[in-house]
């Protein structure tokens, strides 16, 4: 999950929202010139980018959606994304039983608004003790989940930044044999964990991973990326902005002109479309706190995305640039 917020590790790049209150010009409009009008459905010209779970065959959007540790104060922020998305198309939501108060405030929209059944619920727990971020063992955490969520059971449970795999895994494959998930998987967001996350790969049975990976940060390209595709695992991608790192590096330039040949009107579309064109990635999960925010980033999952030669060009450019 990529989304700019004050409770993220402190990070010294503007985010979106700065930049916009800021009135930086970001190439061809603003940066939300990407968004669709409030209400308006997507373009039927632009057919939704799907992509396949490697380990059951179903199709899930390629664009979701990322919290982080909201509080109730965003309650109806959370409710009109959350309905947004859906209209746009979108079903994948990515949330942590340490997030604050995000599985309580996501279970809650999701029942007032009857999108349960229509939306890809995933969530993360650890293993119990000073790690975890309520004192309680992994059963008693998925089961806190379940109840903050309103839901007996959840599409994708995965370890959270690899905390607890060992103690975890075994104990998620049986509640996947209970149908109290559907899928399990391990998550990191740091690229010192990769060389772990790699080795986790390798010694289990997964259907999910999670890994940091955006134009400017390809470290997981090298060795993870292609292990998943090897192993048939799913791939959410949780920093395609690089913790809005990369809007910052944007604020003085303006979109590529070919940009347009792919539909990119946004830079936050241009640096999305880069991502889920990467044939390992199922899925980028971006966070936003806005819903002009998150139609920009749903319009990513539309239309045409880059083929490996204009990937490489992308990423020409953004390196000569950076």
């Amino acid at each position: 999950m990529d989304i700019p917020t004050t409770s993220r590790r402190a990070d010294p790049a503007l985010s979106r929202r700065e930049f916009l209150g800021a009135g930086v010009a970001l190439g061809v409009g603003s940066l939300l010139s990407g968004a669709l009008p409030a209400d308006a459905p997507p373009p039927a010209s632009q057919s939704l980018v799907t992509r396949v779970i490697p380990s059951s065959g179903e199709h899930i959007p390629a664009i979701g959606l990322g919290t982080d540790a909201f509080r109730a104060q965003v309650r109806d922020e959370i409710r009109a994304q959350l309905k947004r998305m859906s209209d746009l198309g979108g079903s994948v939501i990515d949330t942590a039983a340490a997030y604050g108060d995000s599985e309580a405030l996501i279970g809650d929209a999701l029942a007032s608004l009857h999108l349960r059944d229509k939306m890809f619920l995933a969530t993360k727990l650890v293993a119990g003790g000073a790690a975890s971020p309520f004192g309680a063992t992994g059963a008693d955490s998925f089961a806190r989940s379940l109840e903050r969520l309103k839901t007996r059971s959840v599409d994708l449970l995965q370890v959270h930044n690899l905390n607890g795999v060992a103690a975890l895994l075994p104990a998620m494959q049986e509640w996947k044999k209970a149908g109290k998930i559907r899928y399990l998987g391990v998550t990191t967001s740091r690229g010192s964990q990769h060389a772990q996350l790699l080795e986790v790969m390798r010694s289990y049975p997964l259907d999910f991973i999670q890994v940091d990976y955006s134009i400017a940060n390809r470290d997981a390209a090298e060795a993870i990326l292609p292990l998943a595709q090897q192993r048939k695992v799913a791939v959410l991608v949780n920093l395609p902005f690089g913790r809005s790192s990369l809007f910052h590096q944007a604020a003085d330039r303006q979109l590529p002109g070919w940009a347009a040949d792919i539909g990119v009107t946004s830079w936050a579309q241009y640096f999305l479309k880069y991502v889920i064109s990467h044939p390992a990635v199922t899925c980028a999960i971006p966070g936003s706190t806005q819903v002009s925010h998150l139609e920009d980033n749903q319009a990513a999952g539309r239309g045409r995305l880059p083929d490996d030669a204009l990937r490489r060009k992308m990423e020409e450019d953004w390196d000569r640039k950076s």
